[in-house]
């Protein structure tokens, strides 16, 4: 007996009452189904059906079988769908969300590798610093920075989010290098209004212990971009990911300070509604970014 294509006789019967329709849908006789099913109950030892010249139904021993052959059938057809689509070209138009500050500077620039080496895909990117539903509107993924909150969204790190504050060597030369987070109270700091509580910087004692500082400044703006230029001018201190002022670090417009005293627990994340089997270009997408960036990522090669 071919056990499985049993099964599969079984399941088709139970789902359609009739021995003629599961027939039809597989493509076999009747008389191939009846032996399939009679085989199958011999070699369990229990009958799967109550059968009259008017009804069928399944026994109790039926129904349990059912749902178990149900679920091995499900996963077979996930496991023989998931090898097909993995080695399935990527193709089709592919809906990408990112925020304005890490589209502009990193992703931007990648997307030319992407698409030469995936010509059969096309994207069409968004790029705001709100917070989008992927689902509601439409969208295949997304990329977040920051920690992640608990959601039915599947999120693939791409490369850490490291903080810094800096500022210009002006500033500093005219203001003074703050020693604790407590000095920067008597600094200009910009604020990044984007934020719930933009004038309000978290920084992290030397056991770990939270240790908040309430800022002020002249200047406050919704894009990170906006901050960086306002500090290489001397206007003051800016909290920002290093993917923004990386350069700036690395040519010394900018300096760091107080770092022992920052969290660096931010990651940058694919994220992707949940789903068994992820779309080729979705996987395609991901994985390019996860080996353009990576673990240490080219913005913080050099400080």
């Amino acid at each position: 007996m071919d056990r499985l294509a049993a099964i599969e006789a079984f399941v088709k019967v139970a789902e359609t009452q009739s021995f003629s329709e599961a027939a039809r849908r597989l493509r076999a006789s009747k008389s191939v189904v009846s032996r399939q099913i009679a085989a199958l109950e011999a070699e369990l030892g229990a009958r799967l059906f109550h059968r009259t010249t008017r009804s069928m139904t399944l026994t109790e021993a039926g129904r349990g079988y059912f749902e178990r052959a149900s679920r091995i059938l499900a996963d077979l057809e996930d496991a023989n769908l998931s090898v097909t689509q993995l080695q399935a070209a990527p193709r089709g138009q592919l809906r990408v969300n990112a925020p304005m500050s890490f589209g502009l500077l990193h992703l931007a620039p990648a997307l030319p590798d992407f698409l030469k080496r995936y010509p059969d895909v096309d994207i069409d990117i968004t790029m705001n610093d709100r917070f989008v539903d992927l689902v509601d509107e439409g969208f295949d993924l997304a990329v977040r920075v920051g920690r992640l909150d608990d959601s039915s969204l599947v999120a693939r790190k791409l490369a850490p989010a490291r903080r810094v504050v800096c500022a210009s060597p002006d500033y500093l030369k005219a203001r003074g290098v703050p020693s604790t987070p407590d000095d920067l109270k008597a600094h200009d700091c910009l604020c990044y209004s984007n934020l719930s509580m933009a004038h309000e910087w978290r920084f992290v004692t030397e056991k770990g212990q939270p240790w908040p500082v309430e800022i002020k400044g002249r200047l406050s703006a919704n894009n990170g971009d906006a901050l960086k230029l306002a500090a290489l001018a001397g206007l003051g201190f800016v909290y920002l990911p290093t993917f923004i002022v990386g350069g700036e670090l690395q040519a010394g417009t900018l300096v760091t300070v107080l770092g022992q005293f920052i969290a660096q627990d931010a990651t940058v994340n694919a994220v992707y509604p949940h789903a068994r089997h992820l779309s080729p270009k979705v996987r395609a997408f991901v994985d390019f970014l996860a080996e353009r960036f990576g673990p240490r990522p080219y913005w913080d090669l050099v400080e």
